[in-house]
C-alpha cells in the first residue's frame, strides 16, 4: 500500500527539518571558535528568528492574555535555556556528543512520572530509559574517567533539563475547549527568549568585529554573517516550521523516529565539517541512547491526549517533532506535545529541544487530525 501524498509531504518536511536542526551546531561552533561568546551566539540566533516570525506573533496576540504561562515557559526553559546550555556546551563538547545527552530528556521525564508524580511506567518505557542510559556511558566513555569536559557534558545534561522543564510546565497548561497554534507558541518563545537573552547575554559587549571577518569551518575559512544567517533562518525559523507542519501529516510516533535523525545529521555533519570523530564505542552508544529513545516512545498507550503546545530540541526543540515528551505521554505524565528538535538542540528540544529546543502542535485532547506530532 503507497502512502499518500499528504503523508508523503509530511515525511519530506520532517527529515528537512531533521536535517534543519541538525546542522545549528556545526554552524554555531565555528563563530564561537572565532571569539564569539556562546551567549551571543544564542542571542543572535533566537533573536533574528523572533523578528522573522514577529509577524506570526502580531496575528496570535489573542495567546498573551490566554495562555501567559505557557509562552514564558517556552521562552524561559525551551527557547533561552536549551539554547544557552547547548551553544555553551559545544564550546567544550563535540557536538554529537552534545546532542545526545539532550536526547536524555525522555529518561529524565520518565523519572519526572515515576519518582515525583508516583505514576506507573510502562515497561518499554524503562527498556528505553535503561539502553538510554547505558549507552550515555558509552558515548561519555565513563570508563576511562569522562573522556569529555565535565563542565561541557554537564551543560548539555542542563539543555535536556530545561526540555523536561518545559514539558512538565505544558502540560498543566492550554484550554481545552480552543487548541493552542504552535506557531504562536513559538513566535512570543522567541520573543520571550530574546529579551531574557538580551538581559542576560548583554549583546551591546559583543565582539562585532567578528561578524565581519570569517570562521574556520573544518580548515575553510565562511563569512560569519552566512554562518549566522544559517543559524537564523534554516537552522531556526525553517527548522520550527517545516517540524510543525510535518507533525500535523504524520503520526507522533512517525514524527518522532524521524527526529532522532538530527542527532545522527548533527554527528555526521559535525565529522565531516568539523572534523570532530568519535570512537566505535562512542558511535555504538549513540546508536543506542536512539534506540531507548525511540523505545520509551513507542511504549505510548492509545487513549485521548491532554491539550498541548509546541517546544522545539531539541530543542534543540526541540525536540522539533517528539521524542522528549511522547516519554511523557508513555508513561501516563499529562505533557502529549511532538517536538521540533533540541535540542534536547538545539529538542526540547532530542532534543529537542534539540538542539533542539523542538515544536510541538497544540491540540485538544480527541483532535480530528492525526497525532500531535
Amino acid at each position: 500500500m503507497h502512502a499518500s501524498p499528504h503523508r508523503r509531504t509530511g515525511l519530506g518536511l520532517a527529515l528537512l527539518s531533521a536535517v534543519a536542526f541538525g546542522g545549528s551546531g556545526v554552524a554555531a561552533k565555528p563563530l564561537i571558535e572565532a571569539g564569539l561568546d556562546p551567549l551571543h551566539v544564542v542571542w543572535l540566533r533566537v533573536t533574528g528568528a523572533a523578528l522573522v516570525m514577529l509577524p506570526l506573533a502580531w496575528r496570535h496576540r489573542g495567546l498573551l492574555r490566554r495562555e501567559p504561562g505557557l509562552l514564558a515557559g517556552f521562552g524561559l526553559l525551551a527557547v533561552a535555556g536549551v539554547q544557552a546550555c547547548y551553544f555553551a556546551s559545544i564550546s567544550r563538547i563535540p557536538v554529537g556528543v552534545a546532542l545526545l545527552l539532550e536526547y536524555l530528556a525522555p529518561v529524565l521525564v520518565l523519572g519526572w512520572v515515576r519518582f515525583v508524580q508516583r505514576r506507573s511506567v510502562t515497561r518499554a518505557a524503562v527498556l528505553g530509559a535503561v539502553l538510554a542510559v547505558g549507552g550515555l556511558a558509552c558515548v561519555v566513555e565513563v570508563w576511562s574517567g569522562l573522556r569529555f569536559d565535565p563542565l561541557g557534558v554537564a551543560l548539555a545534561l542542563g539543555a535536556a533539563c530545561c526540555q523536561v522543564g518545559y514539558f512538565v510546565l505544558s502540560g498543566r497548561g492550554g484550554d481545552e475547549d480552543e487548541p493552542v497554534d504552535p506557531l504562536g507558541v513559538i513566535a512570543y518563545g522567541l520573543l520571550i527568549g530574546a529579551l531574557v537573552l538580551t538581559a542576560v547575554a548583554r549583546p551591546w559587549e559583543m565582539d562585532a568585529g567578528v561578524l565581519a571577518g570569517t570562521a574556520d569551518l573544518g580548515g575553510t575559512g565562511v563569512a560569519a554573517w552566512l554562518l549566522v544567517g544559517w543559524v537564523v533562518l534554516v537552522a531556526t525559523v525553517l527548522a520550527y516550521v517545516t517540524g510543525i507542519v510535518s507533525v500535523r501529516r504524520l503520526s507522533t510516533q512517525v514524527a518522532g523516529v524521524v527526529a532522532c535523525l538530527e542527532a545522527v545529521v548533527a554527528t555526521v555533519l559535525a565529522w565531516v565539517l568539523l572534523r570532530e570523530h568519535l570512537t566505535a564505542p562512542q558511535v555504538a552508544g549513540g546508536v543506542v541512547v536512539l534506540v531507548g529513545a525511540f523505545i520509551a516512545q513507542t511504549g505510548t498507550p492509545a487513549g485521548p491526549s491532554a491539550p498541548v503546545a509546541g517546544s522545539g530540541s531539541a530543542a534543540d526543540a526541540a525536540t522539533a517533532t517528539g521524542t522528549a515528551v511522547d516519554a511523557a505521554t508513555a508513561t501516563g505524565a499529562s505533557a502529549d506535545a511532538a517536538t521540533a528538535p533540541g535540542t534536547v538542540e538545539e529538542r526540547a528540544p532530542a532534543g529537542a529541544v534539540r538542539g533542539r529546543p523542538r515544536a510541538a502542535a497544540g491540540e485538544k485532547a480527541g483532535a480530528s487530525r492525526p497525532d500531535a506530532g
